[in-house]
């Protein structure tokens, strides 16, 4: 008869290195799909076990991303059905891709971590056998590499997740585990954004644009990019979120909401006079950086509205500079206007996650106290669907949010 207790209560965790039989979890399923507080349900689900690379995280606390509202919802991607055919037998989804949390088993060949190390994860994961990783190319560039918790099984809202090693970075001593858990994401995509796409990696010298700066990413950006000495430009939709920025260290904000020339282009813009009142409109929201930066264009520009914002982005943009996308949250038919792109020499990036290094990068300002997690709400575990369901309807304060699984819930304001 197994040592190993069947299941423990959801906010405690067993003594260290003791693995329950089975563990509880926020899971989807595909007859559920839907409304995020409806497909979210808790169910008692066998602990996965390990492979040679494998480990077992103890989850105290996970992130919370727009990536498992799609979960929820079955669109745009069945992520069940994709598993189902590359031969993955589960008929469920335990999504989160972000976690802190304390190391509870290793597989075999694991040597970056140790039973009892305090984690947190990011949500990279490829084949170390992937021809393309071991020939020591950028693994985000690998036809295996997926994001943990969304393409992949196992994620961080339950009492244990399974990752792969590589994937463990030391938690910062200074967060709590609900800060600790909800900035990897977002924050290791914004360094990448800002410090991967060398020449135009971030510089103290350089003026950033940053768009939703009041966001998960934004509120990085701002971070990540003053910490490199650059001049920080946010824009916002709402009065009320300038004020968050600018604590932030963005130098100025502009809001959104004050400028009318916003969407993609049509063919209509070849005609010289819709070309000029487009410009005429696109400048003004030029000079309204200027003011901020001494008139200096925008060398980086942080993208991730996409259809609605990157004409404008394309237009602003420094000759020679980068506008940089990682995301299409207003649409994805993005347009620009060519002769801006080609004969200003500007470069239009696309960037996905991080890989380990850049993940490391991000991690480090964080525990030399340069980027803050800027947590703004932590849920219950019970509360997965709701927190979902406000993030889908666009009512969640700026910053990130968490949902407390191992970590205790006295005393930390939880909404």
């Amino acid at each position: 008869m197994s040592d190993r207790p069947e299941i423990v209560p959801v906010g405690t965790l067993p003594p260290v290195g003791v693995v329950p039989q089975k563990m509880y979890a926020q899971v989807i399923r595909a007859e559920r799909f839907g409304e995020p507080e409806k497909a979210f349900q808790i169910e008692q689900i066998p602990v996965p076990e390990l492979g040679p690379r494998d480990v077992l995280v103890g989850v105290m606390a996970a992130g919370v991303n727009y990536n498992n509202v799609w979960a929820a919802l079955g669109y745009p991607v069945n992520v069940i059905a994709a598993r189902n055919k590359k031969g993955e037998p589960e008929d469920f989804h335990i999504g989160g891709s972000d976690a802190s949390g304390i190391v509870y088993a290793v597989g075999a060949d694991v040597k970056n971590v140790k039973i009892g190390d305090e984690v947190v994860v990011h949500c990279g994961m490829w084949d170390a056998e992937d021809p393309h990783v071991k020939a020591g190319k950028d693994p985000m560039f690998a036809p295996s590499q997926i994001i943990w918790g969304y393409e992949s099984n196992w994620g961080s809202f339950a009492q244990f997740t399974k990752v792969q090693d590589h994937q463990c970075l030391p938690k910062p001593k200074h967060l709590s585990w609900e800060s600790a858990a909800s900035y990897m994401l977002v924050g290791a995509t914004a360094y990448r954004m800002l410090h991967h796409w060398k020449p135009n990696d971030v510089k103290s010298d350089d003026v950033v644009l940053v768009w939703g700066g009041s966001g998960g990413l934004g509120s990085m950006a701002i971070q990540i990019a003053k910490a490199a000495g650059a001049t920080v430009v946010a824009v916002v939709s709402e009065k009320d979120k300038a004020e968050f920025c600018k604590k932030l260290g963005a130098d100025g904000v502009l809001n959104r909401k004050d400028f009318d020339h916003w969407g993609p282009l049509t063919s209509e813009i070849n005609k010289p006079e819709v070309f000029v009142d487009w410009t005429k409109r696109a400048r003004k929201f030029g000079s309204a950086i200027w003011e901020i930066t001494g008139k200096r264009n925008p060398t980086i520009v942080f993208e991730h509205p996409g259809e609605s914002t990157l004409p404008t982005s394309t237009f602003v943009c420094e000759t020679g500079g980068m506008v940089v996308i990682c995301a299409g949250t207003t649409g994805f038919n993005a347009t620009v206007d060519l002769r801006y792109l080609w004969m200003r020499q500007k470069r239009l990036q696309g960037s996905h996650f991080a890989n380990d290094e850049n993940s490391k990068g991000l991690n480090d300002l964080v525990i030399a106290k340069k980027v803050d997690p800027c947590l703004s709400r932590t849920y219950k575990f019970e509360e997965t669907g709701t927190c979902h369901q406000v993030m889908m309807k666009n009512q969640h304060p700026p910053g990130n949010m968490a949902i407390l699984v191992g970590a205790p819930k006295e005393g930390l304001g939880i909404s």
